[in-house]
């Protein structure tokens, strides 16, 4: 039996993940959709990158989790990527969907050097949090109106120094069991971090025909890549 910890990114908490969860318990397997702090139902609250890593981590330290598959999506996997470092022998494998990596000493924005500017004036000009997406940031992502209604309806600002603040790294990323999964509607490459990263042996790449938010476009077949790497974990 896997432990899945699903951890959605920027703007999104637990509920991005409900479509999802079926497959995953079907399959015998328990669920942990988290909800990092100053986000959906914890929203408002300010919170740093570390808070982040702590959030997840915790979270397995309390349940004392074993057989650990760690998901995140996007941001997320800024601090899903220092937490499956973290959490030692207890993680399986650790999943990255459509995300960012983390880099010792390196943060979300300085990771995203077109948009470092544009994003830093939205924080500050929005009480410390990143304003969510319009419906027109949505286009092109194989999302249908509910969909992307669905999506806006949830999101909440995004606690801004999670995106500012550098991540500390143990050891080298590609030392880790993981799975990128690169979702193709939202560019046909992995970036440089990541390409350089799957030349590793432990590091395997899985593509999806849909763009970057699969768990509402696409959630059956995200789940069948979470069992696949479950699998491939153990």
């Amino acid at each position: 039996m896997t432990n899945f910890v699903l951890v959605a990114g920027a703007w999104l908490g637990s509920w991005a993940w409900s479509e999802v969860l079926p497959d995953l318990r079907a399959a015998g397997h328990v669920v942990h959709p988290l909800t990092l702090s100053g986000l959906a139902d914890k929203q408002g609250v300010q919170a740093g990158q570390q808070t982040h890593v702590d959030d997840i981590t915790d979270h397995v330290d309390r349940l004392g989790l074993r057989d650990v598959v760690l998901v995140g999506h996007s941001y997320a996997g800024i601090p899903v990527g220092q937490a499956a470092e973290r959490i030692g022998d207890r993680l399986a494998r650790v999943v990255f969907v459509d995300s960012n990596v983390p880099a010792d000493g390196e943060s979300f924005v300085s990771s995203w050097p077109e948009g470092r500017a544009q994003v830093e004036a939205a924080i500050e000009g929005n009480d410390g949090f990143w304003p969510p997406l319009t419906a027109a940031d949505c286009a092109g992502q194989e999302l249908d109106d509910e969909q992307i209604a669905r999506f806006l309806a949830g999101a909440t600002p995004h606690p801004g120094a999670t995106l500012t603040e550098p991540a500390v790294l143990r050891g080298p990323l590609g030392s880790l069991p993981a799975t990128y999964v690169k979702c193709l509607l939202d560019g046909a490459e992995p970036n440089g971090d990541v390409a350089r990263l799957l030349t590793g042996e432990r590091w395997e790449l899985v593509t999806m025909e849909t763009g970057h938010w699969p768990m509402f476009s696409r959630p059956r077949a995200l789940a069948r890549v979470l069992l696949e790497a479950a699998g491939a974990g153990r």
